[in-house]
């Protein structure tokens, strides 16, 4: 049996069992109300986060749930725009003190109707103790020679937007046939699909 990975799965697991469950009901509620008034779902990051961000945004739009991308970076240069009424905002900050993070999440309180959520790994953030919209993660060691490099972080912060995208699944009764299968005429989901 492969050892190797002990230590990083037990870390991982220990950082998932963290994560206060009714907070992590709460912000799939929030996305669940979003989706079904036909608004949208964003994810926000930057930095190793972007492709995390980026990943949740394409499980979404392959169940043919409505959501989007956008750089934390961005924002304040007219991505912004993509933010409207209703919408609902997962912001990814391991420290949750990032300038351009505490930046966004003022740009967001000024917009009437949005939701935002801070998914962080300090709980004694500003934006994190600033509102009860969070996702803290109590996470032991990022797994690296330092413990700088964005490693296990980063794959929670995944596995945290891949649970939401699959519970919404679950709760909006997605069907095979006529969510997924349409939005995967190519490839080997498609070509299974096609076949049965």
């Amino acid at each position: 049996m492969n050892t190797m990975f002990d230590s990083e799965i037990a870390i991982i697991n220990d950082a998932l069992k963290s994560i206060d469950d009714k907070q992590m009901k709460k912000i799939i509620d929030d996305c669940e109300n979003a989706l079904r008034a036909g608004k949208k779902i964003i994810a926000s990051g930057l930095g190793k986060n972007v492709p995390i961000c980026e990943k949740f945004e394409g499980t979404m739009l392959s169940l043919g749930l409505n959501a989007n991308f956008l750089h934390t970076n961005s924002a304040a240069h007219g991505d912004i725009g993509m933010v409207k009424d209703g919408d609902v905002v997962i912001v990814l900050s391991k420290s949750g003190t990032t300038e351009e993070t505490v930046y966004l999440v003022n740009l967001l309180k000024k917009r009437d109707g949005v939701k935002w959520w801070i998914i962080s790994f300090n709980a004694f953030a500003p934006l994190v103790k600033s509102t009860a919209n969070n996702l803290v993660v109590n996470l032991e060691h990022e797994g690296d020679l330092w413990n700088i490099v964005p490693n296990n972080s980063t794959t929670i912060n995944l596995i945290i937007l891949q649970k939401i995208a699959i519970e919404l699944s679950k709760r909006l009764g997605l069907e095979l046939e006529t969510d997924f299968k349409p939005n995967h005429p190519g490839g080997a989901i498609g070509k299974r699909l096609e076949n049965g």
